[in-house]
């Protein structure tokens, strides 16, 4: 029996690529699965495909948007937070609206919610909380403004709650991809290494979820390059730059 079986989770961020995997493979767990996105259309189309899900249209950057749909939420077991977005963006072509878009997504919706779900977590002394990172929150990196940023934040933030809220009883995880397939990955003009399928990387994610490690950094080797660049000295990271 899966440890997932039974359960009910908030999968937000669900309509499309890797967070549509997850919902996926825990509904084939045998879990019951509320999904949120901003696109209502995209939300009823994957509850009609996975039968045992529930849709819930919410925009995690609208502090409005949020309440109510905890207000019609009703009791979970966990969250999944995917909500993310991802567009290219070098110093020299700065856009801060772009990068605060990224940032309001990424980061800030993800405190949005929690500050709705993990009161609730805390005063039953029971819940999991996955974040979905990305390697790229490790270092900084080139074309990565904003979304660099939103990643280290959340790495951050799982960090400082995962302190906080030891003993209890809530569990709180950080999952760190790499590159996935999807259509914001389609934006880059760079060679991406182990460039994985969601499905693939779905398939990390819901193992993470059925164990109390709270980091899972993947694929490797890669990941491991990414954590090793931030044990190197300066001179050597910039060197000619």
């Amino acid at each position: 029996m899966s440890p997932l079986e039974g359960k009910r989770y908030w999968v937000i961020g669900a309509s499309e690529g890797l967070g549509r995997e997850i919902a996926k493979g825990l509904v084939d767990a045998g879990a019951h699965v509320v999904l949120s996105a901003r696109s209502g259309r995209g939300l009823q189309q994957l509850a009609w495909t996975l039968g045992a899900a529930r849709p819930l249209v919410m925009d995690v950057t609208d502090a409005v948007s949020v309440a109510d749909a905890v207000k019609n939420l009703g009791p979970i077991d966990g969250i999944v937070y995917n909500a993310g977005t991802y567009a290219p963006l070098r110093s020299q072509a700065w856009n801060s609206q772009a990068a605060l878009d990224m940032l309001d997504v990424n980061f800030s919706g993800a405190v949005r919610v929690l500050g709705h779900i993990l009161p609730e977590f805390v005063a039953k002394e029971s819940g999991d909380i996955t974040l979905i990172g990305s390697l790229a929150g490790y270092q900084g990196l080139p074309a990565a403004v904003g979304y660099g940023a939103s990643k280290a934040a959340l790495i951050s933030l799982a960090e400082t709650m995962r302190h906080d809220l030891r003993g209890s009883g809530v569990t709180v995880r950080i999952v760190n991809p790499g590159f996935i397939k999807t259509r914001l990955t389609d934006k880059n003009d760079f060679t991406m290494p182990q460039l994985m399928p969601a499905e693939v990387a779905a398939q990390h994610v819901l193992r993470a979820m059925q164990q109390r490690r709270f980091r899972t950094d993947f694929p490797r080797p890669f990941c491991w390059a990414i954590k090793a660049l931030t044990l190197l000295p300066d001179w050597l990271v910039y060197r000619g730059k």
